[in-house]
């Protein structure tokens, strides 16, 4: 059984407090993922508020990229891992290959784009499939960007469709998946799955 839990909702939605407060009711050892890259002012009082608001006895893991070490560092701890967030960690590491676009022209610059967009949901498989097979119950974090207007520029268009994707694949392995609204999380894997397997039963 997938021990994987994916929370999603969009801004200020309430999101990473649910996430904390299910890491703690099993009153067991938390170890705390921070995938946040702290480069200005604005970021650095998000990082803190995150921290004020959690338990100072938790174990904190800042990895910006390697979250598939992590989660095999941590294989056979007994507790929870939380990592928040999935959608900051996908920046990191299209923000790492991302090709210029000065240096590279038409075809050659979608080919590039696409040849990453691969590569990282390939590291979002692997990590989706350890969160199944390691010991500690994994919670992610993950936010909705797609659902406001179609950003202006290729890089932010890149990153919706890449989020929106890798929020699928992590979906799939999850065993729950939670979205919250206004602060409330309603559990929607169940409810989905039973939709789609009745539709598709209707094709059979």
């Amino acid at each position: 059984m997938s021990n994987l839990v994916l929370i999603t909702g969009g801004a200020r939605s309430g999101k990473s407090s649910f996430a904390e407060l299910l890491a703690a009711h099993p009153r067991q050892p938390v170890i705390y993922v921070a995938t946040a890259q702290v480069y200005d002012e604005e970021m650095a009082l998000r990082v803190k508020k995150h921290q004020n608001q959690r338990p100072s006895h938790w174990a904190l893991v800042e990895e910006p990229l390697a979250l598939a070490e992590v989660l095999e560092r941590y294989r056979q701890e007994k507790g929870v891992i939380l990592v928040d967030c999935i959608t900051l960690w996908l920046s990191n590491l299209l923000l790492s290959r991302y090709p210029e676009e000065k240096a590279l022209q038409g075809r050659e610059y979608s080919e590039a784009l696409n040849e990453l967009e691969q590569w990282i949901l390939e590291q979002v498989r692997t990590v989706s499939g350890l969160a199944q097979q390691i010991t500690p119950q994994v919670i992610m974090v993950t936010n909705e960007v797609g659902n406001g207007i179609v950003p202006d520029n290729p890089l932010s268009r890149v990153y919706r469709d890449l989020a929106g994707r890798a929020n699928q694949i992590l979906g799939r392995s999850a065993s729950k998946v939670y979205s919250v609204v206004a602060g409330y999380p309603v559990e929607i894997k169940a409810a989905g799955q039973a939709l789609l397997d009745s539709l598709q039963g209707d094709e059979k």
